[in-house]
């Protein structure tokens, strides 16, 4: 199998939002990454060509996440930072608070994708929230604006409602839970889809067929799941906890899927979430 470590710096592979912002389509995840160990992480896929890296407030690794952009030595605007809005935060006061904290956390002035993390529809307005969003994406503090793990009646409120179309939906998508109607959605709209459990929290890597793929193509089971989600032209956020799986998680580009590959993992679809929340019901507090 190819060593991931003779991965070079990431070709640029990128997706232009509604905003005509482009953010690249390889992110790196932050998502339970403890804060002790984070600006190492997001430094060390910055230094292995990683352009895009995907935080929240929720995470508590904010403040690092920062530290490692400027730290990097990478001309600002040549790395995509990503936060979101955490639930908490109900009200638009609260909301903008929020977006305060989080530019602070992150030591930067204009942030290149901030989203509402969960559409909490049986406890917040989220179109009020949605509007703050709007704020700040006119005053140029946020260079797009999008939402997270938003379904279609939530979106079409949003279409119906507010001024801006969302830029993103980040949202699970992963081999069990292909998610084609939301995307379809998504792409009428110019709604860009960003995958979040990209590999199903590694439930789909023990599968045969993603097996039998990554055999043919003398990849690793993380390999071909992750070529998948970008020829799908999704974006995509895995996370990994060391230098060999983070170099693993980019070498992608040195191989394409067949049809076939393509049909085989989409196959595999069965509705399955592995998140534990339902975002038409779920109300910020989690168990």
């Amino acid at each position: 199998m190819t060593g991931p470590d003779r991965t070079p710096a990431l070709p640029a592979r990128s997706v232009t939002l509604n905003s005509g912002t482009t953010i690249p389509q390889l992110g790196f995840g932050t998502y339970k990454m403890p804060p002790s160990d984070t600006a190492h992480l997001v430094g060390t896929a910055l230094e292995l060509g990683y352009r895009h890296v995907d935080t929240a407030e929720m995470y508590g690794n904010e403040r690092e996440v920062g530290e490692a952009v400027r730290d990097s030595g990478l001309p600002r605007d040549e790395i995509f930072v990503t936060s979101k809005l955490d639930n908490p935060h109900r009200t638009p006061d609260e909301a903008r608070a929020a977006f305060d904290r989080t530019m602070d956390d992150l030591g930067l002035d204009q942030v290149d994708l901030f989203l509402i993390h969960w559409p909490l529809p049986t406890v917040t307005d989220y179109v009020a929230r949605w509007r703050v969003l709007e704020e700040v994406y006119a005053e140029g503090r946020a260079r797009a604006i999008g939402v997270s793990n938003f379904q279609v009646a939530h979106l079409q409120r949003l279409l119906d409602e507010a001024d801006v179309v969302p830029a993103v939906n980040q949202v699970e998508v992963q081999p069990y839970l292909v998610q084609d109607e939301l995307r379809a959605f998504h792409a009428e709209h110019g709604i860009v889809t960003e995958a979040w459990s990209p590999l199903a929290r590694g439930k789909v890597l023990d599968d045969p067929v993603v097996g039998q793929v990554a055999a043919r193509h003398d990849r690793s089971p993380a390999q071909v799941v992750l070529r998948w989600h970008l020829q799908r032209g999704d974006v995509v956020i895995p996370k990994a906890s060391s230098r060999a799986r983070i170099a693993e998680n980019g070498n992608l580009f040195g191989f394409v899927l067949s049809d076939d590959d393509m049909a085989a993992i989409t196959g595999l679809d069965r509705g399955e979430r592995t998140g534990s929340a339902d975002p038409d019901t779920f109300d910020g507090v989690r168990g």
